[in-house]
């Protein structure tokens, strides 16, 4: 079964790519768009027909936008902003090419010797439409309709042999190792029962029992029986990706008879073979002609089965197309997408919207899920700086001056009504609202006349202002609005000030994503209490939850609590001492490998240089502010079998996860911090909303939080069953019942 669009998209889509900047309708006004249309037709007329049909092996679906039965005409309705004169013409020739398809399907149910089709354009600022209308004949829109399925017949028949020869594959593979793990094979056969209920599930399991291989291999087992179309592994990292990757190499690697094709997808930024050029025909090679040289492209890409970034480049070069798009177009045709949160969660993700369109059965990895809710709160947010509107304002059309002088005033009277430098509202102010939508809607009609060569400043801010203004729409308790003032003067003494929209709770935007997804499953190290992460990402009702049996034995990782040492702010001063001796004690006793979790950078080079003078023939490596990439591998990279010293890092940042020491690598750690989160007037409003709705305000906004990195960093001492380490956690909190409860059951803490 294919779609209407899918089968144009395939067939009809030709010339190049062309991703200049054209502002286009907003979901939302589309579909407003469509329902102003409709409305302004007869009593008889019927929306969203839903049409079905066939050639040979090809069947087709899809819902045309309206058929009127006394004028026997068919429409086809799109919306569209700016100019329709510019519209490209490989664009309306998928218009065409959709509705006549349409046409036909309607004239075979129906039973009609000829149709008229109306290809409806809707201006969504000006609130006009123009038709152009042609009459056809069910024999004329049948050979177009044929023509298309055949030039799709080869592609279908490759799919379909696709399909069965990956699910007959993937019922019979076996697990790639000659037993399971400990609490592995728990793990892999509740994700199997998942799949097959079609349920969620959450999973803590600590590293080191196989936690990627045991949930990638039970979901290819379960999809020739769930009939699933994809799954989605998402990740917080790049090292995720590659971790996912890599499992899939494992399976293939004992099951070298299975065709299966994973997809890795990269950001733009990391993609672009041509940074310096625009993404269009007239200025990128790889634009030029994209869809032409794309059916070739996707076809060897399709048939290295494993593709990888290095794969899709070197594909994409040789066919001379984009390897951003080309990846986004494999994403279709693909079994295994491998990327990042952000492409199923976020507010405008490509996988997710695939699924609603295409209507795929998909199957959800996540991947370190305790990094889902800052992520998604990132994702559900959006700022306007004062200050980078009015640079943008100085350099501004004239035509957009008016409006945009509007919304400063208005913006500005808001500032001047705020006597605090931090403010939290229970709305966001109408007027500010409405001048900001009017500036938009200027602003929009302002690039569609204008497509090429606009400021930066200017198109900035409209993506900002974009952002602010739909998550606007949704406002509610789940998120905050604030207005933060500083000392700073921007334009004519005016001060900068930030107006915020702040997500808490993302469960009101994922829950939709959860939903939409036949199964999900999220796991990590790090997910107690289940209650803080269901609560917070929106995870179905009756989510069930497995801690599995831990691999590692308590005698392999020695845990002391150093009851005399505070890590409290006002008590920084005093720890500095015992921290650095307790250090020393130990490396004395038993040199090898260290890493010192402080919470902050300051204190870090507080220690540091006590350190330095108690200890100076001890040697250390010292986490920066700023890190490159090379920085950070050069940093792993000292800590080798043979390496001795203490690395001091800050708790929370680029090596308190996601890094592997095994061995003597890495033989302990000392935490100096619970990992709390700064207490300040942002997450004392996040404290005080989240205990309105939960009334556990201060363990879901710092306790919680801060633990699990704790608990994160502590994890990169012990890695397999035959290390041997130890962990000091440096805070006499530590030996409070309520915090020895969120660690590890397996610890044996000594008191």
């Amino acid at each position: 079964m294919i779609s209407v669009r899918t089968l144009c998209e395939l067939t009809a889509k030709k010339g190049s790519l062309d991703q200049r900047f054209t502002p286009s309708p907003s979901a939302l006004e589309g579909m407003m768009g469509h329902q102003t249309v409709t409305s302004r037709r007869g009593y008889s007329y019927r929306t969203e027909v839903s049409l079905t049909g066939e050639f040979q092996n090809i069947y087709v679906r899809g819902r045309a936008d309206g058929y009127d039965p006394d004028l026997n005409q068919l429409e086809e309705i799109k919306t569209y902003k700016g100019h329709l004169d510019r519209m490209p013409d490989n664009h309306r020739r998928l218009h065409w090419a959709q509705a006549k398809i349409y046409g036909y399907l309607m004239c075979e149910e129906r039973d009609l010797a000829n149709i008229k089709i109306a290809l409806i354009y809707y201006n969504v600022t000006s609130k006009e439409e123009t038709p152009f209308i042609e009459e056809f004949t069910a024999d004329e829109l049948k050979i177009f309709f044929e023509h298309h399925c055949e030039l799709l017949q080869a592609w279908a028949e490759q799919e379909l042999a696709h399909r069965a020869s990956r699910n007959s594959q993937l019922s019979a593979i076996n697990f790639p190792h000659p037993e399971f793990r400990v609490g592995q094979r728990t793990l892999a056969e509740s994700v199997y029962k998942t799949a097959k209920l079609e349920r969620s599930l959450m999973v803590q399991a600590t590293t080191g029992i196989g936690k990627t291989l045991g949930t990638v291999f039970p979901l290819l087992k379960a999809m020739p029986e769930t009939k699933l179309d994809k799954i989605f592994f998402l990740t917080a990292k790049s090292s995720g990706r590659e971790l996912g990757l890599n499992a899939i190499r494992t399976i293939k690697k004992s099951n070298p008879k299975i065709h299966l094709r994973t997809l890795e997808l990269t950001s733009r930024q990391k993609t672009c073979e041509h940074p310096d050029k625009s993404c269009h025909g007239e200025s990128c090679p790889l634009a030029n002609g994209f869809y032409d040289r794309l059916p070739a492209a996707r076809l060897e890409a399709l048939d290295q089965n494993m593709m990888d970034k290095q794969t899709i480049k070197t594909v994409a070069l040789r066919h001379q197309v984009c390897p951003y798009y080309l990846a986004q177009d494999l994403a279709n045709w693909s079994d295994v997408v491998v990327g990042d949160y952000n492409y199923y969660f976020d507010l405008y993700a490509m996988l997710y919207a695939g699924t609603v369109i295409n209507e795929w059965k998909v199957s959800v990895l996540v991947d370190e899920a305790h990094n889902m809710i800052e992520r998604s709160r990132k994702m559900y947010s959006a700022e306007l700086s004062y200050g980078y509107f009015n640079e943008m304002q100085s350099k501004a059309p004239k035509s957009l001056k008016g409006v945009l002088e509007k919304l400063s005033a208005c913006w500005v009277s808001i500032n001047r009504n705020q006597d605090q430098a931090y403010e939290v509202y229970n709305h966001i102010p109408e007027d500010f609202e409405l001048y900001l939508q009017r500036a938009l809607t200027k602003i929009t009609d302002y690039l569609a006349e204008h497509p090429t060569h606009n400021e930066a400043s200017l198109l900035n801010f409209y993506f900002d202002a974009l952002q602010f203004s739909t998550l606007a729409e949704s406002f509610g308790s789940h998120s905050l609005f604030d207005i933060t003032k500083s000392d700073k003067n921007v334009g004519l003494f005016q001060q900068e000030t930030v107006f915020s929209i702040k997500n808490v709770i993302p469960a009101r935007f994922l829950n939709k994503r959860f939903e939409v997804a036949s199964s999900s499953t999220l796991f990590s190290a790090t997910l107690s209490p289940p209650s803080f992460y269901s609560d917070l990402l929106g995870l179905p009702d009756k989510t069930p939850f497995l801690d599995v049996e831990s691999p590692f034995d308590a005698a392999q990782l020695t845990v002391n609590i150093a009851k005399h040492i505070s890590s409290r702010y006002k008590e920084r001063p005093r720890s500095l001492k015992p921290i650095v001796e307790l250090i020393g004690k130990q490396y004395s006793e038993k040199p090898g490998n260290y890493i010192l979790f402080l919470s902050s950078f300051d204190y870090l080079n507080d220690v540091k240089l006590l350190f330095q003078e108690f200890y100076p023939t001890i040697p250390i490596r010292i986490q920066l502010r700023v890190m490159t990439e090379e920085d950070k591998e050069e940093f792993i990279n000292d800590f080798t079998m043979t390496s001795q010293g203490v690395a001091f890092a800050v708790l929370g940042g680029s090596f308190g996860e996601a890094i592997d020491l095994p061995g003597d690598r890495l033989i302990g750690a000392f935490i100096a911090t619970l990992g709390l989160p700064q207490i300040n007037p942002v997450n004392e409003q996040m404290r005080l909303r989240i205990d309105e709705i939960f009334g556990l305000g201060y363990e879901y906004t710092y306790l919680y939080p801060g633990l699990q990195k704790v608990v994160q960093a502590a994890g990169r001492v012990i890695r397999t069953t035959d290390d041997k380490g130890m962990i000091h956690l440096m805070d006499d909190r530590y030996s409070d019942n309520k915090i020895k409860k969120l660690l590890p059951k397996w610890w044996s803490i000594q008191s």
